[in-house]
């Protein structure tokens, strides 16, 4: 299952700096705008203690952890909606991705070069959330334009088409997004179909200098960030992008010495990705046997074949029954062998709901 957060902000907000230390891909970090033309991509591990945990009881030859992608997307400027900066071509790279870190300068620095020339994070977000509304009011005009003539002629699926664009079309000239729009399930399938930028989910990342990071609450421009975030039910991490990027490069005692240096219990990075992976409204299940360990990513609500697809096809095709524990009750056994003996391994059949942290075995005959 392919799962992509794209990095979003003005230019010098620290965007590239951040993915450095996401992926150690080594993504030119200038003191300009526009350094980073082509998205660069990256794959980076969920970090989860219960695959190490796992790993641990069932010794296996090789432990695979589930994965987030995250692009790296060029600074956006005011008009990039209309062409300007390269605008267009980072918007459509937005538009493959499932949601949206949006990187938030929360810095001061005269020797980092502010784009609008004074550190503003409010004005930054709206610069940014304006230029997507603006870019998703015009998709959503021109099938608007579309689906009205249709509409009226009185076919059924063109009728249900425009009530939704009538509805899109309306929240963005009142600058809303997409997402803030109600929408039922029919409607929502229709919207999606338009791929707009505002209806992903988004995610606030502010970006403090290194000596704030041990006095966050008292940082000013946090403090908008998070009443900013709370008006829209979104979620904020703060990250030090110049310290997580030096942490990127420790190995895991050294990290874990550098972090408690730091009076931090977990990196920055781990927290983002973890809320990512949450806001994209996704769980983990794991196979466990003695070649590997494995985690895999699904979405929550899935049911037991479709997990099984995400394996592979054939095993969605052919799914018989899915011989599942949870890891709780296979941490408190110490064994798949103990745990099949005090009867906590389930046979699921086809409507099983997966839970996340349950260890699968997938029955199949194809």
């Amino acid at each position: 299952m392919s799962l992509t957060a794209g990095i979003v902000g003005l230019p010098n907000v620290g965007k590239s700096t951040l993915f450095n230390a996401i992926t150690r891909a080594g993504a030119e970090a200038a003191n300009y705008p526009f350094c980073t033309i082509d998205p660069n991509v990256g794959i980076v591990e969920v970090p989860d203690e219960r695959l190490e945990n796992l790993t641990k009881v069932v010794k296996p030859q090789k432990t695979i952890p589930t994965t987030v992608e995250f692009t790296d997307i060029a600074g956006i400027v005011k008009g990039a909606s209309k062409g300007e900066g390269l605008g267009n071509q980072f918007l459509s790279h937005i538009r493959q991705v499932d949601a949206i870190c949006h990187v938030v300068r929360c810095f001061d620095d005269e020797n980092i070069t502010h784009v609008s020339g004074k550190v503003d994070p409010i004005d930054d977000i709206e610069t940014i959330n304006l230029e997507l509304i603006l870019a998703d009011l015009e998709t959503v005009t021109r099938r608007y334009e579309r689906t009205e003539k249709l509409a009226r002629q009185k076919e059924k699926e063109a009728v249900k088409e425009f009530e939704v664009m009538k509805k899109l079309k309306e929240a963005l000239e009142n600058n809303k997004p997409a997402r803030s729009v109600e929408l039922n399930e029919e409607e929502r399938k229709i919207a999606k179909q338009l791929h707009l930028l505002t209806m992903k989910p988004v995610l606030y990342v502010a970006n403090v200098s290194e000596d704030d990071l041990a006095d966050i609450e008292n940082n000013e421009y946090v403090k908008q960030v998070k009443e900013y975030a709370a008006n829209e039910n979104a979620e904020v991490v703060v990250i030090c992008a110049k310290i997580e990027a030096e942490i990127a490069e420790l190995d895991g005692e050294e990290k874990k010495l550098f972090l408690e240096e730091l009076g931090i219990e977990e990196s920055g990075l781990d927290q983002l990705i973890k809320v990512a992976y949450k806001l994209l409204g996704l769980a983990t299940f794991f196979t466990a046997g003695e070649k590997e360990v494995r985690a895999w990513t699904f979405r929550k609500g899935m049911k037991a074949p479709e997990a099984a697809g995400i394996i592979h096809s054939d095993f969605e095709r052919g799914f018989i029954r899915a011989e599942t524990v949870s890891y709780e009750d296979l941490m408190e056994a110490g064994s798949m062998a103990k745990a099949r003996e005090k009867g906590k391994v389930r046979l699921e059949g086809k409507d099983y709901e997966v839970q996340d942290g349950d260890i699968i075995h997938f029955r199949f005959n194809v």
